[in-house]
């Protein structure tokens, strides 16, 4: 089987949880955000390759984490960037060979083993695999001073991991950074490439605000 890489980006400030720690080094149960996200990828791909991208003014804090969960030695730590374009490019020049590349949110750590390789085996027949979401919500778009009414049923959001076999993403990332380019398939599609996507997991969200730091908490209340 081929290699596969987890790039995992660390790279927030946690302003909206209203905390001075960024939000991925917050405890939920004695452990911090990121090290379930580790631990989910260790589970589902036990040879997995991790490459966390962090800012350099937490790497101590990191490496300091790590070593308390035993996960050093597991884990390679890479400065990020001032973009998350920037800091995914930074993981992406440590893969030397061939394999599966899977770049993933540091703080959606409740996705699970089963899910991380349900996205492995579509990027491994499709070449790429982008997990969405319908939006279970009324949508409207702003258009000057009303408010348009959109079909929920066209409307996604998009998660992670995002997994590319290494021949297409790699050389995606060798052109310019632009602003549209809030994630690694807006990427791969600029750069000519067809994105296979398949559906996400409810509980796979990106912890963002303090509700959401609540919820995590009763998620692996059972665990």
């Amino acid at each position: 089987m081929n290699k596969v890489y987890a790039v995992v980006v660390a790279g927030g400030s946690g302003t909206r949880m209203q905390q001075a720690l960024p939000k991925q080094f917050l405890p939920i149960h004695g452990k911090e955000l990121f090290i379930y996200t580790l631990e989910a990828f260790l589970s589902a791909i036990p040879d997995v390759e991790i490459i966390l991208v962090l800012p350099l003014s937490h790497m101590q804090m990191a490496k300091e984490i790590l070593g308390k969960h035993s996960l050093l030695h597991k884990v390679e730590l890479i400065e990020g960037g001032e973009t998350r374009f920037n800091s995914v490019k930074n993981g992406l020049q440590k893969i030397k060979d061939p394999g599966v590349v899977m770049v993933h949110d540091a703080v959606r750590c409740m996705v699970t083993p089963a899910f991380l390789k349900r996205c492995l085996d579509a990027c491994l027949e499709y070449g790429s695999s982008v997990p969405v979401m319908m939006s279970k919500d009324s949508v409207r778009i702003k258009d000057g001073k009303s408010y348009k009414v959109v079909d929920r049923e066209t409307i996604f959001s998009i998660q992670t991991p995002q997994s590319f076999l290494s021949h297409i993403i790699l050389p995606a990332f060798e052109i310019d950074y632009e602003a549209a380019f809030t994630d690694e398939a807006t990427v791969v599609e600029k750069n000519g490439f067809d994105i296979h996507f398949i559906e996400g997991e409810d509980a796979n969200l990106k912890i963002t605000r303090p509700a959401d730091l609540i919820f995590a908490t009763h998620f692996f209340s059972d665990k």
